[in-house]
């Protein structure tokens, strides 16, 4: 028992290794881009002013983002997805996985759950003894199920979802605009350095030698974290318009009509919104704004009896296949997002058929 709780605290000071690593980088640009290349180095006082107002501002937001993202907690389903006392004894007596499934589905019945596993069973989490919410994974490293997870970043030491994953796009954005920041002020004095024209205006106390160091190293770091959160950035903006988390693009959804890995896809608009919430004035602030619970999504998919319909096409409108068609009234989850309350009307299913909007 020892061994493993020291082995334990072990792993976990070591997960923080990443981010006193990103810490320290932070910390050292602020000295180099304010004292070396502020102070000593540019001459002019209206630039110094104009350099050194908007650094702090990209500075502040890139580290309140930061903060946000690592220290909010990961969101986990609530207890209307834990099995009762009486349900769990008796999955657990039960060695049948077929009696097992049995006892799962009398409990998700009531439960606003479309997608099951790749062969038809419910989501099923043995080690927190809960049934899995759409969309809502184990973590291993956190170990506990996380709502709307996306993943598990070292960067952050914390998992991204639900809870924050407003809060990662920020901060991946904030990074780059102030590394871009960063390398564009000093790419002048970077080339004056590394052309040795030292400017005149470096005091005479001053070591030259380690104010050419900071800015050229101070480049090079900016340039090569641009680079690098760049590409990590445009993948999740990508992600947020097809309103998928990176285990969906990996491993899509299935739904009662098979795997559909835009289940979850309202629009371009409907899942930015999804992300940010309805005031676009919080946008940009690392503020929790988006909308649902993280146990319910709204699903551009009606629910239906996956041996009377095929699976539409993704690019097409799923339609009914006739009147004796069973519809619900509504989607689940348009009581608690909406999302969908405002343009997707939903209808009894009449004698006519009738088109279901898509998002």
């Amino acid at each position: 028992m020892a061994p493993s709780h020291v082995l334990k605290c072990c792993q976990r000071v070591l997960a923080w290794v990443p981010v006193a690593f990103i810490a320290l980088v932070v910390a050292w640009s602020y000295y180099a881009y304010v004292v070396e290349l502020c102070v000593f180095t540019i001459s002019s006082t209206a630039e110094k002013v104009v350099y050194l107002v908007v650094f702090h501002l990209s500075f502040f937001m890139f580290v309140w983002s930061y903060w946000k993202t690592i220290f909010t907690s990961p969101a986990s389903p609530s207890n209307e997805f834990c099995l009762s006392k009486a349900d769990k004894e008796q999955y657990e007596k039960e060695e049948r996985p077929e009696s097992q499934q049995e006892i799962l589905r009398r409990a998700a019945k009531d439960l606003p759950i479309y997608t099951t596993t790749a062969s038809r069973a419910i989501r099923y989490c043995d080690r927190c003894q809960l049934i899995k919410p759409d969309r809502c994974h184990h973590c291993s490293a956190c170990d506990i199920c996380v709502l709307k997870m996306d993943h598990h970043c070292p960067w952050v030491n914390n998992c991204v979802g639900f809870s924050n994953y407003k809060f990662f796009l920020l901060f991946l954005m904030y990074s780059l605009l102030y590394c871009l920041f960063v390398a564009a002020t000093v790419l002048q004095y970077f080339i004056k350095f590394w052309t040795n024209e030292l400017p005149d205006t470096i005091p005479q106390f001053h070591n030259s030698t380690n104010a050419k160091f900071h800015v050229l190293f101070l480049f090079f770091v900016a340039a090569m974290f641009f680079i690098s959160i760049l590409s990590l950035f445009s993948y999740h903006c990508w992600l947020v318009g097809k309103n998928r988390s990176t285990i969906e693009t990996f491993r899509a959804p299935t739904f009662r009509n098979g795997p559909d890995k835009n289940g979850f896809s309202l629009g371009c608009s409907k899942n930015l919104r999804e992300v940010f919430g309805d005031e676009k004035k919080y946008w940009l602030l690392p503020i929790f704004t988006s909308l649902g619970d993280g146990c319910n999504f709204p699903t551009r998919l009606v629910i239906m009896d996956p041996e009377q319909v095929t699976v539409p096409s993704q690019n097409e409108p799923a339609k009914s296949s006739g009147s004796n068609q069973s519809f619900p009234t509504r989607p689940l989850s348009e009581s608690q997002n909406r999302l969908l309350a405002s343009d997707c009307q939903w209808v009894e299913s009449g004698p006519e058929e009738e088109s279901v909007k898509t998002g």
